[in-house]
């Protein structure tokens, strides 16, 4: 990621938001992640227990949690099933969650999303890489807040009401392409791999042969008339383009 992405997200996302919270038990852990997020501009706030955790919450709500190990595996699992049940006062049910696992197989990792997570990150993990997963829930999180709206040219994304136009002409998205309209328009540009969008837009953990991205991105420039401004990058991925030409939109 480039350092201007960086910086936007950053700005876009920390301007009005908390901190992160980082919840591990490994204290040598928690301090290297610390440092490393604090160095590239982050508030983080930590925690080394569930009772801990709950303490800061109550004190200032986070934007996003990144949640390690908790003496049993059971208590991180816990405590994520209890944010998204709305159950730990003063965090919201749909704050971002990363779950960092040294458990690499397939069944934790389920159980990890079947608990809520966002996104789950194996050890020993990649710093940048986590950065990179970081800033891309911060993004999705500030789009997809209530009351937002997202412009690119002629075209402008409510968050509140979940619509989109183009050219003032309403646009009929389905579900899926609504959020991988709103996922590209977050930062516009920028190009993201079909992993990315495979695994954030849809929650897939591997991609296999599945050409439902692919679909859906076809069908979404259909109904912007093939304006150009959703680009096909052959070989990587999607990004969203500002429109040079205005064209109408078609239902």
């Amino acid at each position: 990621m480039s350092a201007r992405s960086v910086a936007a997200a950053k700005q876009d996302a920390l301007g009005t938001s908390g901190p992160l919270l980082l919840v591990e038990e490994d204290q040598a852990t928690a301090a290297f992640l610390a440092e490393q997020l604090a160095a590239d501009g982050f508030p983080v706030l930590v925690a080394h227990t569930t009772d801990h955790a709950a303490a800061l919450v109550a004190q200032r709500e986070p934007s996003l949690i990144v949640l390690g190990d908790l003496g049993e595996r059971r208590d991180a699992l816990d405590l994520l099933v209890r944010a998204r049940e709305g159950l730990t006062p003063g965090l919201e049910a749909d704050v971002p969650v990363i779950v960092l696992t040294r458990y690499r197989d397939e069944l934790d990792t389920l159980r990890c999303f079947d608990a809520g997570a966002d996104d789950v990150v194996g050890r020993p993990f990649s710093y940048p890489e986590l950065r990179a997963r970081i800033l891309a829930l911060l993004r999705r999180s500030v789009a997809r807040r209530p009351g937002r709206v997202l412009s690119v040219g002629a075209l402008r994304i409510d968050t509140r009401a979940q619509q989109a136009s183009f050219h003032d002409r309403p646009l009929a998205l389905c579900r899926r392409e609504y959020e991988l309209l709103v996922h590209l328009a977050a930062d516009p540009e920028r190009v993201f791999t079909k992993h990315e969008l495979l695994r954030d837009v849809w929650g897939f953990r591997a991609t296999g042969a599945t050409r439902t991205l692919d679909s859906h991105a076809c069908r979404l420039r259909r109904k912007l008339g093939d304006a150009g401004l959703v680009v096909n990058v052959w070989g990587v991925g999607y990004c969203l383009r500002r429109q040079r030409a205005p064209r109408r939109a078609v239902a």
